[in-house]
């Protein structure tokens, strides 16, 4: 059987077990479904959005620690007065930090897993063109 075969044969074999597909819309009613069952990745839009994580969160360490020293010494003033509020503003400065914190990990998260999921479906990619290629080459040697 030549690997054009087999392939072909694999293949079929895999897309009639499959119900479901990610990243395309839903085949119409009574359609066959029809359109390719490859995985896709828009490179683009991988990149777009890792931007947009990227961009997100070199706003959010600078801005969202604008009122920070404000805050921190008037809690610190109120507190010195015996005022309830300064305990009570600085426990807000405290969980308001430990959210920014939450959300700066989590926008350097999407934006390094997207770098990464990008870079590695390329080489992915380039890993099966070149073994497809080298193959196709056995063919000759038979």
């Amino acid at each position: 059987m030549s690997f054009e075969e087999e392939w072909a044969s694999v293949r079929s074999t895999s897309t009639a077990n499959v119900s479901m597909r990610l990243n395309q819309v839903a085949p119409e009613p009574g359609g066959g479904g029809g359109g390719s069952a490859d995985l896709g990745v828009d490179q683009d839009k991988l990149g777009a959005i890792g931007s947009a994580a990227y961009a997100l969160h070199g706003r959010l360490a600078k801005d969202g620690n604008h009122a920070r020293t404000s805050t921190t010494e008037a809690a610190t003033q109120l507190k010195g007065h015996d005022f309830l509020t300064g305990s009570a503003m600085a426990a807000v400065q405290e969980t308001w930090d430990s959210q920014l914190k939450t959300l700066l990990d989590a926008c350097a998260n999407i934006s390094n897993h997207l770098d990464y999921s990008a870079a590695s479906h390329a080489k992915e990619e380039e890993d099966i063109k070149a073994a497809l290629a080298a193959s196709q080459i056995d063919q000759y040697f038979k």
